[in-house]
C-alpha cells in the first residue's frame, strides 16, 4: 500500500511539473514572438526557465558563477538529461549562445524557439556538415561571442561520462577563448532519457576555473579537451565511459 501510495504520489508530481513546464513554454513564446531584441528575447527566457524550478518546488544550486569572465568564453558541460538545456538557461549570463544537434531542426516548435533566442546548430554525424559548422564556430568565437556547448553530444539513461567530442576544444583553441568545465548533477535522477515523467530531486551546477588558451599558454585541441573531461569527471561523481566507448569500438 505504501509503495502504491508513493508511486502515486510521484505521477501526480510529474504531472504537476510537465503541465507547469509546458505552461512556463507558452509563455515564453509570447515573449519570444513579440520582444523586438535578442538580448530581450534571451532575459524572457531566462526568466521563465527559472520558473520551471520554481514552481515545481526543484532546488538548483549553483556555485562558481565567478569564474565566467566579463569577456566571452565557451561553457563545456557534461550532458545527462533532457533538462539541462533548460538549467543552464536558468543560470548562466544571457550573453550564451547555445550550440545544439542540427537533428531538433526537425522539431518545428523548438527550432522555432532555439533560432529566436540565436542558438546555433552542429551537424554530428555528416562529416561535410561538421566541417562547415565547426567553422562557423570558430568564426563565432573570434566574433566576440560567448558559447555553451554539452561536449558529449547525447545523453543516455546510463549515468556515467561519454567521450567528448572535438568542436568546442577546436573552436576555443583557434579563437583563443577561454574553456569553462561545468558540471550539472541531479538532472539524470529527475528526468533520465528513458523517463517521460519528472521525479522530485535537486539539482546542482558547478562552474569551475576556466582552462586557458592564449599566446602565453599553448595547448592542442585534444589537451584542452582532456583538461577540461578531467576536472568534469573529478566533480561529476559519475564512471568514466570512455574506456567502455573504447571496448565497444574494438569489439
Amino acid at each position: 500500500m505504501t509503495t502504491n501510495k508513493f508511486k502515486l504520489k510521484s505521477k501526480i508530481f510529474g504531472v504537476y511539473a510537465i503541465t507547469i513546464f509546458l505552461l512556463c513554454v507558452l509563455l515564453a513564446i509570447i515573449g519570444v514572438i513579440f520582444l523586438p531584441t535578442l538580448t530581450l528575447r534571451r532575459k524572457w527566457v531566462k526568466k521563465f526557465a527559472n520558473l520551471v524550478f520554481i514552481l515545481s518546488g526543484i532546488k538548483v544550486e549553483t556555485n562558481g558563477l565567478e569564474n565566467i569572465p566579463d569577456s566571452h568564453a565557451i561553457i563545456v558541460a557534461n550532458h545527462a538529461s533532457y533538462i539541462d538545456g533548460i538549467i543552464l538557461h536558468a543560470v548562466l549570463p544571457t550573453k550564451f549562445t547555445f550550440v545544439i544537434k542540427s537533428e531538433m531542426k526537425t522539431v518545428p516548435l523548438a527550432n522555432f524557439l532555439f533560432r529566436r533566442v540565436g542558438s546555433r546548430y552542429v551537424e554530428r554525424f555528416k562529416r561535410k556538415g561538421t566541417f562547415r559548422d565547426a567553422r562557423k564556430l570558430i568564426k563565432a568565437g573570434a566574433d566576440g561571442e560567448s558559447l555553451a556547448i554539452f561536449a558529449e553530444g547525447t545523453f543516455t539513461e546510463k549515468p556515467g561520462l561519454h567521450p567528448f567530442r572535438m568542436g568546442a576544444f577546436l573552436t576555443a583553441k583557434k579563437s583563443k577563448i577561454p574553456l569553462i568545465p561545468t558540471v550539472i548533477r541531479g538532472s539524470r535522477d529527475i528526468l533520465a532519457a528513458d523517463k517521460y515523467l519528472p521525479s522530485r530531486g535537486n539539482i546542482e551546477v558547478k562552474i569551475l576555473e576556466a582552462v586557458h588558451q592564449n599566446d602565453t599558454v599553448y595547448r592542442s585541441g585534444r589537451e584542452l579537451r582532456d583538461i577540461c573531461r578531467e576536472q568534469i569527471l573529478k566533480n561529476l561523481g559519475e564512471p568514466d565511459l570512455q574506456e567502455e566507448s573504447s571496448l565497444n569500438k574494438e569489439g
